[in-house]
């Protein structure tokens, strides 16, 4: 089984995305499961998982629907507020709403918070504590700056899978190694519990001019780290139109992971327990 273990859906039309700058302004439209469907079936991918956008219970309970809706699709990483002391209770009520099954993961994109420690806060780490205990996957979305709070994270809950973002976001466009970025990722791969996705890093490069040999570096010094066993391929699409076609980004991916079955699915399934 091949996946896609990292993709979204959007319509800026229904929903505000902060995060959706002038900047981003040509990828700034609707994306739905129609448009995905025929990029999976030209590119080989037989499931996907769909990963939150905003903070919205709404918007994680229409991924749910979409799941059910959509046979490709089978997981979805969801957002919760994991301040709320009763988040397992809404965790609960989100599993038993239509498509619940399909929840396989949560995720708050810690990087937009001021705070580079807001994920050691008490009601924080409470409520990720809640999510392992649901039995679902925490998407750790970080850079360089989190990274330490992540690591402080993960040793305090050795019993939740974790799973990296985008490798963290090196900075890739920057031209020079990201010695920082290297210093700070390598400590976590060395914790059994966490998963890194080699995702979203051609946007991480110049997006006008980006070539296969820059993103390789960082792909395997992950791979090195992790083991294919703990790495997992995602597109970022459609966040990845910025900078390459969906066809270009898994074509490049397949060639700089050789084809690994485990990078290019196994892990993701394994991880996210898809059927």
């Amino acid at each position: 089984m091949v996946v896609d273990a990292h993709h979204h859906l959007w319509d800026p039309a229904h929903r505000k995305y902060p995060w959706m700058g002038d900047d981003l302004a040509s990828i700034r439209r609707r994306f739905d499961a129609g448009d995905l469907k025929p990029l999976l079936d030209a590119n080989g991918i037989d499931r996907t998982v769909v990963v939150q956008t905003v903070s919205s219970l709404e918007e994680t309970r229409e991924f749910l629907e979409a799941a059910a809706e959509n046979e490709f699709i089978a997981g979805v990483v969801g957002w919760v507020d994991l301040t709320d002391r009763s988040v397992a209770k809404t965790l609960a009520g989100l599993r038993r709403s239509e498509g619940g099954s399909f929840l396989v993961g949560i995720r708050h994109q810690v990087h937009d918070e001021p705070d580079p420690t807001w994920l050691l806060r008490e009601d924080v780490q409470h409520g990720i504590a809640a999510v392992g205990e649901a039995g679902l996957a925490y998407d750790v979305l970080v850079r360089t700056r989190e990274l330490p709070a992540a690591l402080k994270t993960v040793k305090r809950h050795p019993q939740i899978r974790f799973v990296i973002d985008h490798a963290a976001k090196p900075r890739i466009a920057a031209g020079a190694w990201d010695s920082a970025w290297e210093e700070a990722l390598a400590p976590l791969s060395e914790l059994p519990n966490v998963t890194c996705k080699v995702s979203g890093l051609f946007t991480e490069a110049d997006w006008k001019s980006w070539k296969a040999e820059h993103v390789e570096p960082y792909v395997r010094r992950v791979i090195d780290w992790f083991g294919a066993d703990r790495c997992m391929f995602g597109s970022d699409w459609p966040v990845s139109l910025l900078a390459a076609s969906y066809k270009q980004v898994v074509t490049t991916m397949r060639d700089l992971v050789a084809n690994d079955d485990q990078i290019m699915g196994g892990t993701a399934a394994k991880v996210y327990g898809l059927s």
